[in-house]
């Protein structure tokens, strides 16, 4: 997790750079994008800041022994649901809630049921059927 606490971290100081920067091009007329590049600053600190503090807490990865050999990273990595239709479901719902911002409310409310059985089903899917624990 170091490299991508140093990844993170590093760019803040870019960032507060190209904010310095895009307000002397703009003559500091135009506070939205000054303001959106340090917030962009802020939260690619807490990010690093976060990883950092991860890094600390957790043991080392094989990811952060520039000598692993590839092998140590072997094994499982997690439990992923197999052949799960929840996730598209939840996608078309976050779709429709976002195409209905630009077409009407009606169409949100309809995004925000769909996404929500969409969400809930993926949460509960090893809770029931074949894959239950």
């Amino acid at each position: 997790m170091k490299v991508e606490a140093w990844f993170f971290g590093g760019g803040a100081p870019l960032f507060i750079i190209f904010a310095v920067v895009y307000g002397g091009v703009t003559g500091w007329d135009e506070p939205v994008g000054v303001a959106c590049l340090f917030l962009t600053a802020g939260l690619a600190l807490l990010i690093g800041g976060y990883l950092a503090y991860t890094a600390r807490v957790i043991d080392s990865r094989p990811e952060d022994d520039p000598f692993a050999e590839i092998a140590e990273g072997a094994g499982e990595l997690g439990e992923f649901a197999p052949y799960s239709w929840w996730p598209l479901a939840a996608a078309g719902g976050g779709a429709i809630l976002f195409a209905g911002l630009a077409i009407g409310w009606w169409l949100v409310i309809v995004g925000v049921g769909l996404g929500a059985i969409g969400v809930v089903g993926w949460v509960y899917e090893f809770y029931r059927g074949e894959h239950a624990h």
